[in-house]
């Protein structure tokens, strides 16, 4: 079977500025490069046959046609018009905070940009307008990041630029334990900004800090960066704890990595369940970095 497209989308992880990022707090996110969704299509007079294989593949099975349903009617076209075999290959988990449902977004897009549906020049907002299938109202941050492949410091609609970093961090992402649902914590947050609003700007502006205090930090050299990122992934934490975003599983999978040594643990995400993000001075004993993955 001869491929006629292929591209790569990359899952992700959130160094810091969740939730606020909605609001113009600024984020820090990273692409995880072994964690990734591979789109190949082939032209064929057929209609459109979708194959899902890899880790996850099958985890896509009922997101992709409600993203192509979108798509069309975003672009006023009939699906019916949509043919060949449509392959995707991917090693991201849904439903985790790593991207998953950006990824799938931005390779639909390029791929409807090759059959000229969509010009490059839009694919940012198109990808944006379809992943708000899945969080109703999405920062962007992911579709970023997906769309990059490298290191963002990112505000929403306004500056995004590459992050550089002076030192490699001891840094690793670990699932909780627990499925962590992106809109309930997205609404959970909101909730209590409209409840408290006075409470939830705090929480925001300590987020802020947060996000200065690491990008400060991966420009210096890492001895006097490590203790300043650690102090910023804390701050970070903090922020999810006051959004009680911590509770269960995640609570306990971040005071288990804390007990086996890590500096500084946060989740990555929207929190409430999925990932979380732990730092270290050094590489893990084997028993740990089992349960990781490197970012």
């Amino acid at each position: 079977m001869s491929i006629d497209f292929t591209c790569k989308s990359f899952g992700k992880w959130i160094l810091a500025g969740e939730h606020a990022v909605l609001r113009g707090v600024p984020a820090l996110v990273f692409p995880i490069q072994s964690r990734n969704l591979e789109l190949s299509y082939t032209r064929t007079e057929s209609s459109l046959e979708l194959r899902l294989v890899g880790d996850h593949g099958k985890d896509l099975q009922l997101l992709v046609w409600g993203v192509l349903e979108k798509a069309c009617e975003l672009k006023k076209i009939s699906r019916q018009e949509l043919k060949g075999i449509l392959l995707l290959e991917s090693s991201i988990p849904v439903g985790a905070g790593m991207g998953a449902s950006a990824a799938l977004c931005v390779a639909l897009t390029r791929w409807l940009g090759y059959l000229g549906y969509v010009e490059e020049s839009e694919y940012y907002e198109f990808a944006r307008d379809l992943e708000n299938l899945f969080h109703g109202e999405s920062s962007g941050v992911d579709i970023a990041v997906a769309l990059s492949g490298e290191g963002l410091y990112f505000v929403r609609n306004g500056e995004r630029k590459p992050l550089s970093t002076s030192w490699k961090p001891h840094w690793y992402i670990s699932y909780s334990g627990k499925r962590g649902v992106t809109v309930d914590a997205v609404n959970k947050v909101k909730d209590l900004l409209l409840q408290n609003p006075e409470v939830g700007e705090k929480i925001d502006k300590q987020m802020a800090e947060a996000v200065a205090t690491a990008e400060k930090a991966l420009k210096l050299d890492m001895q006097d960066g490590l203790p300043l990122l650690a102090k910023a992934i804390e701050e970070g934490g903090e922020c999810f704890e006051q959004w009680g975003l911590n509770e269960g599983a995640p609570g306990k999978h971040i005071q288990w990595l804390k007990e086996k040594g890590a500096l500084a643990v946060k989740p990555t995400g929207s929190g409430g369940g999925g990932y979380v993000l732990s730092l270290w001075s050094k590489v893990p004993s084997e028993d740990v970095l089992e349960k990781l993955i490197p970012c």
